[in-house]
């Protein structure tokens, strides 16, 4: 049977024929791989998730973890697959060898990671946490952090999590209040004794590993005992659940006591949390109240350093709502290729004695579930391509290589983040929409995936705030350099296309090539007008148009080798032909019905309209 969970011809598609991951192999970094240890991996992968992950999702949406006050209770089957993958080394898949890692290129990791996403988000959440909050480790702490604090997160015996966001601050992190009170040294660093409240943690308490590295955002108070205002402020701290010995023995319970459990709408089978910080009534590590964290980096410059978590967390975030999206599109395709309702239109049809035809025999219904063909491999192809940018930056050849992939993930990120977000959201609604009144009864899947996706516009940063990122600092970063970077890629797609000899790639790549000369011309509107607030007021606007246009040029490049492909597949037998047919009619759909909603985007981000900017609060 065919996955459930995403097209692996797809994907194969998307990985070796598009962007010819294989090619990888030929630099030292990834020398010891081919396309047998990458498929071994997608393959060991998509059974897990089938096998272990797929099968507790509704159990997990349904019987969330509870807490009584003392400990919180989490269906054992979470456990169980967790342990599993923690077995198969897939939390340290894309690290160094030293550090007990495969070097697998992070292209394969992210699609592998993707389909436990796919599965069961609330329970991939914990160890998909803990890679990113390695990555950090990795990047900014000592020796002594990393062996003692990263490994063991690498080696899947202790999960990780991020704590930013506080009940007064939420998104607004200059307005944390955590306090960092300096405490002497330790084995691992500077220690502070920190205290205060996070809220929204994910995967903040639970029993499923043997320790929990909270990575928390704190002010180190001035000379005069104030906090000092603003991001500038802010450091980092490793604060484990319990205190480590010197020799990385696990101690006492440290000062983290959970408060209580967030109830979402989805995610429901990972904790969500508010965590108090030195509340010193259960737990004084030391004797002492105050939560023992360690020192990241540099004080007063733990934001920059949590940016790294961050942003693997944002096109992370990107690539689980084209996951939701994925598996939400094939359910729907399943059920229309299997439910018989209604008849033809035409003179059969006519015959009320004539047999109902299935669902995907409707052009409606065709419609509904290209649109989600259209936005969910754009997605994916979209967080594929980043991942590759990852890659390139790991195994770069020269410096010129590097900057310009840390360029383009620059200016790609907030679209990777917020795009697939949107729309493989709107994939799940039309999944919906196609299975009528089943698809949001509780019996049937495509409900709950709707439920877990409307999380992800949320989840790292609104919309507002990446389409203030774009706009406000990413265009216009380094004199625009990542914008003219990738304004060269795209524009390299388009010459391609032209040259192809392929009439409908050429039409294509004449609208991709106008929209791009719009925004540009937009953008630069944009910022002539000398006042930041007028600039920013519709920058969401401009995020998705901007995005609109990045899956364009995804689809191009795509379309470009599918129509190549399709010369030779009409000669061969099986189902060749119509898979490269189906990703052409994906990429005609979106240049027909989704590119040209950008028109009206840049008419009105041109126009430099005040409506939302002017409206005052007394008139709602």
């Amino acid at each position: 049977m065919p996955s459930m969970l995403l097209s692996r011809r797809d994907l194969a598609f998307q990985l070796y024929e598009w962007l010819d991951v294989e090619t990888l192999t030929q630099r030292p970094r990834f020398a010891d791989h081919s396309r047998e240890t990458f498929d071994a991996t997608l393959d060991t992968s998509e059974r897990m998730a089938t096998e272990l992950f797929a099968t507790h999702n509704k159990k997990n949406d349904q019987q969330e973890p509870h807490f009584d006050g003392e400990h919180v209770h989490i269906i054992p089957e979470v456990k169980t697959a967790l342990d599993a993958f923690s077995a198969s080394g897939l939390i340290a898949s894309s690290r160094d060898y030293e550090v007990g890692g495969m070097q697998l290129p992070t292209v394969i990791g992210k699609a592998c990671f993707g389909m436990f996403t796919a599965a069961n988000c609330g329970t991939a959440s914990y160890p998909f946490l803990t890679v990113a909050n390695t990555t950090l480790l990795l990047a900014h702490g000592t020796p002594a952090q990393i062996d003692t604090f990263a490994k063991p997160q690498l080696e899947g015996r202790w999960f990780g999590t991020m704590c930013l966001s506080e009940p007064q601050a939420g998104s607004s992190l200059s307005d944390i209040v955590t306090r960092a009170q300096a405490d002497g040294d330790s084995p691992f660093g500077p220690q502070y004794r920190l205290t205060g409240n996070k809220m929204w943690i994910s995967a903040g308490e639970h029993e499923l590993s043997d320790n929990i590295v909270h990575l928390v955002l704190a002010k180190i108070p001035g000379p005069d005992g104030k906090l000092i205002p603003g991001v500038k402020g802010i450091s980092l701290f490793i604060v484990p659940k319990f205190v480590v010995d010197a020799d990385g023995a696990r101690g006492e319970h440290n000062d983290v006591v959970l408060a209580g459990l967030n109830h979402k709408m989805g995610y429901r089978g990972t904790t969500n949390c508010l965590l108090n910080f030195g509340e010193g009534t259960k737990y004084r590590p030391g004797g002492k109240s105050g939560a023992i964290g360690y020192l990241v980096g540099e004080p007063h410059k733990g934001l920059s350093a949590m940016f790294v978590m961050m942003n693997e967390m944002r096109i992370g975030v990107g690539m689980g709502a084209a996951m939701l999206g994925s598996t939400g599109y094939l359910h729907s395709l399943d059920y229309a290729r299997n439910r018989p309702q209604g008849r033809s239109i035409g003179p059969a049809g006519k015959d009320p004695a004539s047999p109902q035809v299935k669902l995907v025999e409707h052009a409606d219904v065709r419609r509904m579930l290209l649109a989600q063909k259209a936005y969910v491999e754009g997605a994916i192809g979209l967080n594929l391509y980043c991942a590759r940018l990852v890659d390139e930056e790991l195994s770069a050849a020269d410096d010129n290589a590097l900057k310009q992939a840390s360029l383009l993930l620059e200016i790609l990120t907030p679209i990777a983040k917020s795009w697939p977000s949107k729309w493989c959201l709107h994939a799940n609604d039309l999944a919906i929409q196609i299975h009528g009144g089943y698809g949001y009864t509780r019996e049937y899947n495509v409900e709950q995936f709707y439920r877990d996706n409307r999380l992800n516009p949320i989840h790292e940063g609104t919309d507002g705030i990446h389409g203030m990122d774009l706009l406000g600092r990413k265009v216009v970063m380094q004199d625009g350099a990542a914008f003219k970077l990738l304004g060269q890629r795209i524009g390299t797609a388009i010459r391609r296309a032209i040259e192809s000899g392929h009439p409908e790639q050429e039409a294509q790549a004449q609208a991709l090539d106008a929209a791009m000369k719009r925004l540009a011309t937009v953008t630069q509107a944009l910022w002539q007008t000398g006042d930041p607030q007028l600039t920013l007021a519709n920058a969401t606007i401009y995020l998705e148009a901007f995005g609109h246009i990045v899956l364009s040029w995804i689809w191009l490049e795509q379309a470009i080798v599918a129509a190549a492909a399709l010369a030779k597949a009409e000669k061969a037998e099986g189902d060749e032909a119509s898979f490269y047919q189906g990703k052409l009619a994906a990429a005609r759909y979106f240049f027909h019905w989704e590119l040209p909603k950008t028109g009206p985007q840049f008419d009105l981000l041109a126009s430099l309209d005040r409506t939302t900017l002017d409206m005052q609060d007394a008139w709602f």
